[in-house]
């Protein structure tokens, strides 16, 4: 910014902003737009709003009576439009004046429309751009801009030329009619030298198809090579086409939704809300996607792509799915990268969210198939819209997979062979009791994964005839075995070396007997009672301090792990009969480490250095028993 000079300008008047163009364009280049290639979208962008203007003034021209024609030929880079054009006045007004956007009412609504590149009226949602500051991309590529433009407003008007600068001087000059043929504007750049990227010939025929493939309006390209030029959007948008049979259009859809995504659709979702003018299709991805990971989305607005990674248009939980619309109400930022977050958006994120709903309901009404596809690769993503949609919920939750003891299968199926259902809280606790509990013949669903305990305790909302409760250690334990009074007092001198060995770990030991007869041992040992023992010997250990006090006060009565050993394994009857007290210690420790381990919960570093030395100190008591 340059201040202006003090001496023509007294104390207290008035002072106007100057700007420097130059930071301006820079501060465009580095923190509005993402890349220089921008421009010809704003070019693009511009002649699109100029064409709809010209059918405003003309409605009774055919709909492809007035185009838009680029040339690259490396040393320039020219757009022409056939639209309503511009006069001398406009060209000063809105040209040469930042932030002021012809597409922009300024007046009140009574107001004749103000004509310009895209025109005013008091239909703002008729133009793509909105901001007065797209012609300033250029700059990205090019130190000057050139424009030739003719009003068809005013019959007979003479041509106008502009010339910007990136310095922020311009000039204008009346030119001919000649100069011009007819109404609409034609923009030349000169390409700097460091902008060779974005402007060869092929990069600006790709960036054109890039932009303008949904284009309603004829758009053609040439470099001198192609004659007449090649069309960049021949085709309209495939849901707007006519199809002989739905087979046809459903086949042309998802090899559309390939060419733009890359992969071929699971299946396609139409996308129409009349109400915004929207169209589009979503594409059902064939594979898993991590929880939580959301696809961009390609948004056009009125044709001209927007945004290839547009989160927002719809909800978290549709991961599954990705999705090209084009709508017409939906309003972009002001870098035209992405949509403004408003109450109209919000609707339409609703409302498509409804069309995926409607989907999933579809499926699992007419087509199993193409259901157990969709869940083998997405159920995570329909339980986590199951547990806030009561619908999905009674539809789809007999036919979601669980890990069981029964193995990985529906609840329907489950809750038909195990009339209680019992639910772990964590994986872990799952992975210590799930072969014990299938011998025992209860039926144990893994509540440990995201969603799936809280879904399970809902299924009675669906099978009132089925029972759900949480698992409790003590309901395992009942399910056990007990021994022979004989067996168990001959073991009891083991048992209590045990218990002194593990006592460090606040765990009993006890003798059961239950199948498998290949496991062990069994670590029964809740998370809930892990945490109440840390906290209890946090307070211990802090035991007259403030933090200790804290801790004391919330204090319970902290709840055992216990190691249930298995009389039914060979390796526990020969170590509960050992006599030497040394080894007795080492074999406990070292049933308890196993136990541990196939928990496959996070071990204490003391638990750790257990498995460590037990292991060690039985392998040297089997070298000094082999010597």
């Amino acid at each position: 910014m340059t201040l202006p000079d003090t001496a023509s300008n007294p104390a207290g008047a008035d002072r106007t902003f100057q700007v420097d163009l130059r930071g301006l364009v820079d501060l465009l280049s580095h923190h509005l737009y993402s890349s220089p290639r921008v421009y010809l979208r704003e070019l693009l962008q511009n002649a699109v709003d100029a064409l709809t203007a010209r059918h405003g003034l003309e409605p009774d021209s055919p709909a492809d009576a007035f185009g838009i024609r680029l040339y690259a030929d490396g040393s320039l880079v020219r757009v022409e439009d056939d639209g309503v054009g511009l006069t001398e006045a406009d060209v000063h007004t809105f040209l040469a004046t930042i932030g002021r956007s012809s597409k922009r009412a300024t007046a009140a609504p009574s107001a004749e429309p103000v004509p310009g590149w895209g025109s005013v009226t008091d239909q703002r949602g008729d133009f793509i751009g909105q901001f007065g500051i797209g012609l300033l991309s250029c700059f990205l590529v090019a130190d000057e801009i050139h424009v030739v433009s003719r009003s068809a407003r005013t019959p007979g008007a003479p041509a106008v030329e502009w010339r910007g600068r990136g310095d922020g001087s311009y000039t204008v000059r009346t030119l001919p009619a000649s100069a011009h043929p007819g109404p609409g504007t034609t923009v030349t750049l000169t390409p700097r030298a460091d902008a060779g990227e974005w402007t060869e010939p092929a990069r600006v025929h790709a960036l054109a198809q890039h932009y303008g493939s949904l284009l309603r309006h004829p758009v053609t390209f040439t470099d001198g090579a192609f004659g007449a030029g090649v069309s960049v959007n021949p085709e309209p948008a495939p849901w707007v086409r006519s199809y002989p049979t739905p087979g046809t259009r459903s086949r042309a859809l998802a090899a559309y939704g390939q060419e733009v995504f890359g992969f071929e659709p699971l299946d396609t979702i139409d996308l129409d809300l009349p109400a915004v003018g929207l169209k589009g299709i979503a594409c059902v991805l064939p594979e898993t996607v991590p929880a939580g990971r959301r696809h961009g989305h390609r948004v056009h607005i009125k044709g001209m792509l927007l945004s290839e990674q547009a989160e927002e248009i719809l909800p978290e939980w549709a991961f599954f799915v990705r999705c090209v619309v084009d709508a017409e109400s939906l309003r972009p930022t002001a870098s035209r990268e992405s949509l403004y977050e408003d109450d109209t958006l919000a609707a339409v994120r609703d409302a498509l969210a409804d069309r995926l709903r409607a989907w999933i309901a579809r499926a699992a009404a007419s087509d199993p198939d193409l259901l157990s596809r969709f869940l083998q690769a997405h159920h995570l993503a329909v339980k986590s819209l199951a547990v806030h949609d009561d619908e999905i919920l009674r539809m789809l939750l007999p036919w979601l997979p669980f890990e069981t003891t029964d193995g990985h299968t529906t609840l329907d199926s489950f809750a038909r062979s195990h009339r209680t259902v019992l639910v772990t809280s964590s994986v872990e606790e799952f992975r210590q009791v799930a072969a014990i509990a299938s011998a025992a013949g209860l039926g144990v669903v893994n509540g440990g994964y995201t969603y799936d305990r809280e879904l399970v305790h809902r299924l009675p909302e669906i099978r009132p005839e089925a029972v759900v409760d949480d698992l409790d250690p003590a309901t395992l334990t009942a399910h056990l075995d007990p021994v022979d009074r004989e067996v168990e007092l001959a073991a009891g001198a083991y048992l209590a070396r045990a218990r002194d060995a593990l006592a460090v770990f606040d765990c009993d030991v006890a003798l059961r007997a239950f199948q498998p007869a290949s496991a062990p041992a069994l670590l029964v040992d809740s998370r809930e009672a892990r945490h109440e023992r840390t906290r209890s010997q946090l307070a211990r250990e802090q035991e007259g301090g403030l933090w200790g006090d804290i801790l004391g006060a919330l204090r319970q009565e902290a709840p055992r792990a216990q190691l249930i050993l298995n009389q039914l394994n060979p390796l526990v009857r020969t170590a509960v009969a050992i006599d030497e007290p040394e080894l007795a210690r080492t074999s406990a420790e070292a049933l308890y480490g196993q136990a541990a381990l196939l928990s496959r919960r996070p071990l204490r570093p003391a638990e750790s250095s257990l498995i460590n030395r037990s292991f060690l100190d039985l392998l040297a008591h089997a070298l000094r028993k082999d010597s």
